[in-house]
């Protein structure tokens, strides 16, 4: 392998949309993620709905769902 090619491998902060945090490896100084292993439905056991634009309410009101 070539040598003095790769970037700097060193610790990240990553901070979630929930307001969870933690240091993982990364060529990056930190991250902003929206979804994380604290609040993703497959790890909580909890459904919810990810709503970026209001798209969820468009749909109910498109089709009457809204119950």
């Amino acid at each position: 392998m070539k040598k003095e090619i790769h970037p700097d491998y060193k610790t990240c902060t990553v901070s979630c949309a929930c307001g969870n945090t933690f240091e993982t490896k990364s060529n990056v100084e930190s991250l902003r993620i929206d979804i994380c292993s604290a609040c993703h439905p497959f790890f909580t056991g909890e459904q919810k709905i990810v709503d970026a634009a209001g798209r969820v309410e468009k749909f109910k009101a498109k089709y009457n769902l809204n119950k």
